[in-house]
Formats: C-alpha cells, sequence, structure tokens
C-alpha cells in the first residue's frame, strides 16, 4: 500500500544452547508477526543457539541442532509470505560461519554468512568462526533444503521496491559494511540480525551508526541484537532493536527486558525509491562501482492494513523543542548572509523593502537589518517603503510603522491610491470592477515604486515572497515576483510563521507585542477593499488551502516523489480534523496551480536555500513551464 511495509524486529527470550527452547520462542514471534501483518520478521545473531555459547560452537551436537529445527520453523511460516530472518550457526564445507537464514512461506531461500568477525577485547569470533568474505555464487544443502544459495552476495527481491540485503553485526562497524555494495546493486531494506552487548554509551552510538548508515545507503535499515537471556559471564546484552529509514529513526527499542517482544515499524520504500532516482551520487556510485550481487525472487511480501506511522503535521519546522533554537538562528544566518554577501558584491548604500505589516515583509525586514550588521551597516541604511492602498487596513499598517520604527530602519510611506486610479483610467479600466486588473495594478505599482527608490538611493530591493507562494504561484508577475534578491524564496509560510514567534521571544517587550500581532494577523495580499469594520476581507488561506496542508503536500511532493493518491492518503492520516473532501479539493488546487504557475518559477529572481527544498530553477527544480495535467 503506498510503498508501505511493516517490518518487526524481534528479540525472543532465550536459554543458551538450549535449542529446543529457543525454537519455541521463535515460532511463537513468528505467529504474532504474522498475525500484525508484518512484511519481514528480523531475528538477532545467533538466535537458535545464542551468541555466547563459546566453545560450545565446536559441538556437532549443537549445530547439528540448530539445523533441524529449521524444518520446524519453516513449517512455522508456511502459509504466509512474510520474509523470516533468524540467526545460526551454518556448517559448509568443513567450516563453521555465523549466518542468516532466509524464510519465507516454509521455505529456505538464502543463506548470508558473516564477513566481519570481531576478535578484539570481549569478542573472540574468529576462534569459532569463518568469515564469509570470499564466498560467492555458492550453495549449500541445509535442513532438508538442496542447494541453498549461500554467500555475502545475495540479494532478495520482493519488487522493484523492497529488495533485501543482509549484513550481521561487526558487518555494519567496518570501514565498509557490505550494506553499501549491497544498496548500490539495489537493495532498499538493510537486515542486521546483531549481538550487541551494553557498554555505557554504547547505545547511543549504536543509533547514531544505524542512522547514519540507512542515510549514506538511502534505504531503510532494520536493526535486532541479541537480549538479555545471553550469557552474564562478561558482558551483558539489552535487546536492542532500531528501524531508521534514510536517516531518521523510526523505532527505538526499550532495552533490557526480561521477556519475549517484537517491535515494528512501517518502512516507506517508495520513498527510499524516490529518493535514489533523485539523488545523482547515489546513481554515480552505482555505476562506477557496478556491485555484483546475486538475486533470489521472493513472492510478494503482505503489508500492513493499517499505517502506524505519525508524519508531522509541519514537516518543514522542528519537532523537537530541543533543536528549536539551532535551527531558527541557522536559517535567519543563512538568508542573512546572503543578502549581506549581495550587498557587498554589488556595493550598494541601502536596502529597500516593502513592508506591509504582514509575515513574509516581516520575516525579510527582520533578516534585512541583520544583514545591514553583518555588511558594516546601520539598520538606517535599510529603507522600509509602507505603500497603503485599497485593501490596507489601519492593524496592518500601524503594525508594519511601528516596527519599522523600533527597529530603527528609514520609513517612506507613500500611498498608491491616485496611482492606481490614474492607471486605471489611462487603459480604460472600470475600479469598480475588482477583477485581476484591479489587484495586479496595485502590485505593480509597488514595485515600480520600490524599484524607483531603490535607484533613488543607491540600494537593491529585496524580495518578500516566500517558498509556499512560488509553489503556488500566489504572486503578480513582475511585481512582488520579482526582486534584486529574494531572501525568502526558501522559507515556506509554516516556517515563516514559526520563525517570527522565535524572534519575537527575542525581543524587546515593544517589538514582541507588534511581532505577535503580525503573527495573529489573516494572511491576506490586502488588495481588495476592506470590511466597513476595517477587517481583512481577502484571506490568502480560504483562497488557496490552509498553509499548513499546502507546505505538507508541498514537502512530500517535492522532497519524496509522492504521487497524488499518495498525498492524499498521508493528508488523511495527518489533518484528520479536515473532511476528506476538503483535502481532495485542497490537493485538486496545489496540483493544479503547482503545474500552471511553473513559468513563475522559471525566471524567479536568485535567493538563498535553506531547507532540502528549493523552487529556483538555478538549485532544486527544473520543469517544463507547460506540463500536461497530473489530476
Amino acid at each position: 500500500m503506498f510503498g508501505f511495509y511493516r517490518i518487526a524486529t524481534a528479540v525472543p527470550l532465550m536459554q543458551v544452547a538450549d535449542v529446543r527452547f529457543n525454537t519455541e520462542q521463535i515460532i511463537d514471534l513468528i505467529g504474532q508477526g504474522i498475525r500484525n501483518h508484518a512484511s519481514a520478521i528480523l531475528f538477532p545473531e545467533l538466535t537458535l543457539t545464542g551468541y555466547t555459547c563459546g566453545d560450545l560452537f565446536f559441538q556437532s551436537h549443537l549445530l547439528e541442532q540448530s539445523e533441524n529445527a529449521f524444518e520446524e520453523i519453516a513449517a512455522a511460516g508456511a502459509g504466509t509470505e512474510a520474509v523470516i530472518v533468524v540467526g545460526t550457526p551454518v556448517r559448509f564445507k568443513g567450516r563453521v560461519f555465523n549466518a542468516a537464514v532466509v524464510l519465507q512461506n516454509g521455505a529456505i531461500k538464502g543463506i548470508v554468512p558473516k564477513v566481519t568477525l570481531p576478535n578484539y577485547r570481549e569478542f573472540y569470533e574468529k576462534r569459532h568462526f569463518s568469515s564469509g568474505w570470499n564466498i560467492s555464487e555458492a550453495y549449500v544443502d541445509f535442513a532438508g533444503t538442496p542447494s541453498v544459495p549461500f554467500g555475502p552476495d545475495l540479494l532478495f527481491e520482493v519488487n522493484h521496491e523492497m529488495v533485501i540485503g543482509i549484513e550481521l553485526c561487526e558487518d555494519l562497524w567496518s570501514v565498509i559494511p557490505p550494506s553499501c555494495r549491497q544498496a548500490l546493486a539495489g537493495a532498499t531494506l538493510i537486515l542486521n540480525p546483531s549481538a550487541s552487548n551494553e557498554l555505557v554509551g554504547k547505545a547511543e552510538y549504536r543509533r547514531s551508526l544505524v542512522a547514519q548508515q540507512s542515510a549514506r545507503c538511502v534505504s531503510a535499515y532494520a536493526y535486532a541484537s541479541s537480549g538479555c537471556g545471553e550469557s552474564t559471564t562478561d558482558t551483558v546484552y539489552g535487546g536492542h532493536c532500531l528501524i531508521a529509514e534514510n536517516g531518521t529513526i523510526l523505532l527505538d527499542s526499550p532495552r533490557f527486558r526480561e521477556e519475549s517482544n517484537l517491535y515494528y515499524a512501517d518502512v516507506d520504500l517508495a520513498r527510499i525509491a524516490g529518493t535514489r532516482y533523485a539523488e545523482s551520487s547515489f546513481r554515480d556510485n552505482a555505476e562506477k562501482l557496478n556491485p555484483s550481487c546475486r538475486t533470489v525472487k521472493l513472492e510478494a511480501v503482505p503489508g500492513p492494513d493499517e499505517i502506524s506511522r505519525v508524519y508531522s503535521r509541519y514537516p518543514f519546522v522542528p519537532d523537537r523543542e530541543s533543536e528549536k533554537d539551532g535551527h531558527c538562528d541557522e536559517i535567519i544566518s543563512i538568508q542573512a548572509c546572503g543578502l549581506a554577501k549581495r550587498l557587498r558584491h554589488i556595493g550598494c548604500r541601502t536596502a529597500v523593502i516593502g513592508v506591509s505589516g504582514g509575515l513574509d515583509s516581516t520575516l525579510a525586514l527582520l533578516v534585512t537589518v541583520k544583514a545591514m550588521s553583518l555588511a558594516g551597516k546601520s539598520p538606517a541604511d535599510v529603507v522600509a517603503v509602507t505603500m497603503p492602498g485599497f485593501g490596507t487596513t489601519p492593524r496592518t499598517l500601524r503594525n508594519a510603522c511601528r516596527l519599522c520604527r523600533e527597529l530603527g530602519v528609514t520609513l517612506l510611506e507613500i500611498d498608491i491610491t491616485e496611482a492606481c486610479m490614474e492607471h486605471f483610467r489611462a487603459i480604460g479600466h472600470d475600479p469598480e470592477q475588482r477583477n485581476v486588473v484591479y489587484e495586479n495594478t496595485q502590485a505593480r505599482e509597488r514595485t515600480q515604486i520600490l524599484m524607483d527608490v531603490a535607484n533613488q538611493r543607491d540600494g537593491i530591493v529585496v524580495g518578500t515572497g516566500d517558498l509556499s507562494e512560488i509553489a503556488m504561484g500566489y504572486c503578480t508577475y513582475n511585481a512582488d515576483h520579482i526582486s534584486m534578491y529574494a531572501v525568502n524564496s526558501g522559507v515556506p509560510k509554516t516556517l515563516v510563521r514559526h520563525l517570527i514567534a522565535w524572534m519575537s521571544d527575542r525581543s524587546s517587550p515593544v517589538v514582541k507585542e507588534i511581532l505577535d500581532d503580525i503573527s495573529c494577523t489573516p494572511v491576506s495580499p490586502e488588495l481588495l477593499p476592506a470590511a466597513a469594520d476595517g477587517s481583512i476581507t481577502q484571506k490568502t488561506e480560504e483562497i488557496l488551502a490552509p498553509y499548513e496542508i499546502i507546505d505538507f503536500f508541498l514537502y512530500h511532493f517535492v522532497k519524496y516523489g509522492a504521487p497524488p493518491d499518495k498525498l492524499l492518503f498521508l493528508a488523511s492520516r495527518t489533518f484528520e480534523d479536515y473532511p476528506e473532501k476538503d483535502l481532495e479539493q485542497f490537493l485538486r488546487k496545489f496540483i493544479r496551480r503547482f503545474f500552471s504557475q511553473q513559468f513563475k518559477r522559471s525566471c524567479m529572481p536568485d535567493g538563498p536555500k535553506v531547507g532540502s527544498i528549493s523552487l529556483s530553477p538555478r538549485a532544486d527544480w527544473r520543469m517544463p513551464s507547460d506540463s500536461g495535467k497530473w489530476i
């Protein structure tokens, strides 16, 4: 369903060298995973015997028992297509290998041996096992199944979205983990049966390692480690399970549990595929290294009947409070640094900016003041121009003027009403016709004034339009669409509001009061006359859609290539307070405007990219201006 697959990581209660007991625990957890619609069930390293058997691994009785147990384990998985991965010792050509056995629907599909054997400090694997490093194109008779594919060169393919690679524990810690080669050969999901003991600080390092490897491989990565049933002679095992997707941890299980447990996460392998399509470095590495792997075909796997995954309502805004200060400061610094560089390069004396008392111009003004400081100039070198017109309300005009005075910038107030009326007379337009001509005349008059003031005062015009408006084409071509440097072009509306709230908390009481009121003001271009009580009548979110939904669609559409039906699916799960029919209407409007308004993006001015998405034709986004309909 939309590329989602449910991955189960298992930590069975186990007893060292008691294959019968361990088999029962494994079979019980397989049943639980099947009932919970798991697509894959991952058990820890050497889970059938226990990792800490020591020299008992030399005993043929233990090896024989563990091999024979797979007939029973395979039978437990019969009738389901879930992929089951169980760690066990495997004999091959007079040697013993620490390996992972892959099963599906009652059949053994392949066996992957561990490549990197730790032999330092508390680990002595080379005493008991051989490395699978040089094994390729090999087969082994195992548990009554002849000619089972055997080797670290195996991939297990369900479909083009779900291709499974397997590495074992220390393989991940090595300089070049096998998962790197597997990912370049097509693996989108890496499964790691592990036996990682617990030491102070090791869990955090493990989290970081799994997250980073999933990002490096542009893959999902599942990791299941041995639990408390292992021997505690010298070390303790906590049963740590992790699932990550392209750098993001989706599951971080509790540790030190004294019972069997299954932990789940729903990974989005369609998102992984979309990311790989877009990232040329992944393709370049695959083409240059051309890794060779054998592919074992698997049957279609079950999928989750209901996605358990939660998506952020505000994907551009940091979720964790601990990240808020750092993110906001970095974004403002990127914007200000970019503008300061442009000012120094051109050799301007001033920066001219139109201020309306709205969110976008407020953020741009605050950034411009900081940029002037970086450029060694005074706030007075910022020329803020407020241009009241037909729709300007007392509230926004008052906020714009008060903020400019508090910041110490140069403020000009130029009323555009008469200039617009003169223009209407010149082109023969009836001002009572409050159509696009009526609206855009005001926008273009304001831009002309800003450009002329910039010429007059040896400056450049700083653009205020944000990423959301650029995506929707909600700007007047050759008016607010144009500037000499667009500082907000990489900042979506939900993040603009977040940044202003953050700066409000760090401002003087008077400035905080102004910024808070601006944040509470409805978003509007104020191009249509106000209501009788002076309130705003033209509200952007009633015309387009709520910006939280626009930004949600924008993020998943551009960053991960989510198709329209998946966008609606994700939105309906995330915005349960909106009727689905409204979400569908918002989506149609988003797709229609995003495609029809590309011509405005094709010639948009320079501006800094601050996050993972930009719509600049020189940075992230290249699209024909006359693409066909998608919805």
